[in-house]
């Protein structure tokens, strides 16, 4: 059903461009007959107007978000992460995402934690061949020692970027919001040490780390 991606996103275009051309047809219409004494047919079409362009502009900047996220089918890699150790329960962090984007940061702690926010479809969503849609949100240093992560100093490196009206957030705090499914965060945490190499999938069931070189296997197995 890929195919029907392409198609379902140029008409949604298409009927986000002609209620934007309807919107102002009306709106400045409107106001033309407001002017020409014609208040109450003039007011009404300035206020439909009005409504559609709003209408539009929420839907763009809607689309604007969408595009930070990436199209999850079945399981996939989404991002590869290597630790250099810099000093003890400190680590140099490499994220790369599937867009070939480089992240660096330094995390304090024993473990890493990667989270990311998943949209789903829902309704006609479905029907016309949404995959789910998701994009990393932030990579965090995790302590082992339950007291040092209540009161030691936290690092985090926010991933999730984008623009726009964030719909996952949008829709979390509107459950009426119609075909999105945004109760979906999922995280997966794995010990950082010095050299190792991890590769984060990312499935209709969560993220999953595994190690992918033998000082992140041995970090593992002694965790």
């Amino acid at each position: 059903m890929s195919f029907q991606v392409p198609v379902a996103l140029w008409i949604a275009g298409l009927v986000l461009l002609l209620a934007a051309l309807i919107g102002l047809a009306l709106f400045f219409g409107g106001w033309k007959r407001f002017f020409h004494g014609k208040f109450a047919n003039g007011s009404s079409r300035v206020i439909i107007g009005a409504i559609l362009l709003t209408a539009v502009v929420l839907a763009v900047a809607v689309a604007v978000n969408l595009r930070s996220y990436h199209r999850l089918v079945y399981e996939r890699p989404v991002a590869s992460l290597a630790f250099t150790q810099l000093a003890p329960q400190q680590f140099r962090a490499s994220l790369t995402d599937a867009r070939g984007r480089v992240i660096t940061t330094v995390l304090r702690g024993d473990e890493w934690e990667l989270s990311a926010r998943v949209l789903k479809w829902t309704g006609p969503g479905n029907l016309l061949g949404f995959n789910a849609l998701y994009h990393l949100d932030r990579l965090e240093g995790r302590y082992r020692n339950l007291e040092q992560e209540q009161h030691d100093y936290h690092t985090a490196a926010d991933l999730a970027g984008g623009g726009g009206l964030d719909l996952w957030s949008f829709a979390r705090t509107h459950a009426w919001l119609p075909w999105v499914d945004a109760s979906y965060g999922s995280a997966t945490y794995l010990p950082m040490a010095n050299g190792a190499d991890y590769r984060v999938s990312l499935s209709q069931t969560g993220l999953l780390a595994r190690p992918t070189n033998a000082a992140a296997q041995q970090a593992v197995e002694h965790w």
